[in-house]
C-alpha cells in the first residue's frame, strides 16, 4: 500500500490533480497515456508544461495568488507528490517541497539547482546584511531567459526517462522552447542597452540575474519578501533615489507594496510592479512567463529612460 493510500481516501487521490491544475495540460486523460507530472511553483510548471505537452498532466503545487517561499503542503498536495511520475523543484527554495519529496515521492525529480548554474550570493550587490533561508545561492534564476532554456532542456531528458517513445518530442519541444527565450534574451539585451539610468529599486532582491543586461538592483528587502528593512538601510536608498535621479520604486504583484510605496512617498518618486515571477498569474496575459518578462522590460524601459 502507498503512502499517499494511508493517508487519504482514493476520491481525494483523484481529485487532487483537479485541485492543483493552475498550471497545466487538462488533455492527458483524453491521450489515455495518464503521465502526471508536479512542478513546485510557476516558473518550473511553466517549462514543464511547455516541453512535455498534451500527453501529460502538468499541476502547480503553488495556487495562483501564493507566494512559493510560504508553501504548505496540504492532503491533495501530498497525494499529488505519491502519484506523480515527474517532480520538478528547487532544492532550498520551498523546505516543505523538499521535505516531501525526501519522505513521500518516488518519482523522476528534476531538481532545478542542479539542472542550471545558480548564481553565488558572493556575486551580489553588497548594501543588505539581511538574513536568508536560500543557501549560498540566488534562486530566482528565471529571470534570466536562458537559464530557462537550460531547465527545459532538463526537463526533457527526464521525461524521456519515464516515456522513452517520447523522447524526440520532449527534445524538439525544448529547442523550440530554447528559441522562444533566446528571443527574449535578446529584446532585454536590445531594450536595455542605452539607458538613462541603470539603477532600479525593487521590494525585494529578486531581479540579480537581470544584472548582466546592464542594469543594478538595490533591494528594499533582501532575498525573502518578507525581510524588514533597518532604518539605515532605507536612508541609504532614499540618498541613492536623490543622486542617482531614480523615477520609480518598483513594488511586486503577490507581496505587500507598503513598503515601496511608503519610500516612493518620502522621495517624491512613482510606482509600479516589477513582477518576480514566482506565482503562478490567474488570468490572460499574467499566466505566462514570456509575456509577463515582456511587461517588466517594458516597465524597466520606462522607469530608466531607455
Amino acid at each position: 500500500m502507498s503512502l499517499a493510500s494511508r493517508l487519504v481516501p482514493v476520491a481525494s487521490i483523484l481529485t487532487a490533480s483537479a485541485l492543483l491544475a493552475g498550471c497545466g495540460s487538462d488533455d492527458a486523460g483524453a491521450s489515455g497515456s495518464g503521465r502526471q507530472a508536479v512542478a513546485a511553483f510557476y516558473p518550473l510548471a511553466w517549462v514543464t508544461e511547455r516541453v512535455a505537452g498534451d500527453g501529460w498532466e502538468v499541476s502547480n503545487l503553488t495556487q495562483p495568488g501564493g507566494e512559493p517561499h510560504d508553501l504548505e503542503l496540504g492532503i491533495a498536495q501530498t497525494a499529488a507528490l505519491d502519484e506523480a511520475d515527474v517532480v520538478v523543484f528547487q532544492h532550498e527554495f520551498q523546505p516543505a517541497v523538499d521535505e516531501a519529496i525526501e519522505n513521500v515521492s518516488d518519482a523522476v525529480v528534476v531538481d532545478a539547482a542542479e539542472a542550471v548554474e545558480l548564481r553565488s550570493l558572493e556575486e551580489q550587490h553588497e548594501g543588505h546584511d539581511d538574513e536568508h533561508d536560500h543557501g549560498d545561492s540566488d534562486p530566482h534564476f528565471w529571470q534570466d531567459p536562458l537559464l530557462m532554456a537550460d531547465l527545459a532542456d532538463a526537463v526533457a531528458a527526464e521525461l524521456a526517462e519515464v516515456d522513452a517513445d517520447g523522447a524526440a518530442t520532449y527534445r524538439a519541444n525544448a529547442e523550440e522552447l530554447r528559441a522562444e527565450l533566446e528571443e527574449l534574451d535578446a529584446e532585454f539585451s536590445e531594450g536595455l542597452a542605452r539607458c538613462e539610468r541603470d539603477t532600479v529599486v525593487v521590494s525585494h532582491e529578486a531581479f540579480g540575474y537581470l544584472e548582466r543586461y546592464g542594469v543594478h538592483f538595490e533591494g528594499i528587502a533582501g532575498l525573502s519578501p518578507d525581510a524588514e528593512p533597518t532604518p539605515a538601510g532605507l536612508a541609504e536608498l532614499e540618498e541613492l533615489i536623490a543622486s542617482e535621479g531614480i523615477t520609480t520604486v518598483f513594488s511586486e504583484r503577490l507581496a505587500s507594496p507598503a513598503m515601496a510605496e511608503s519610500l516612493a512617498a518620502d522621495t517624491g518618486v512613482e510606482t509600479a510592479v516589477l513582477d518576480p515571477i514566482e506565482g503562478p498569474g490567474d488570468d490572460g496575459d499574467s499566466s505566462d512567463y514570456l509575456a509577463l518578462m515582456q511587461q517588466n522590460l517594458e516597465a524597466l524601459k520606462q522607469a530608466n529612460g531607455c
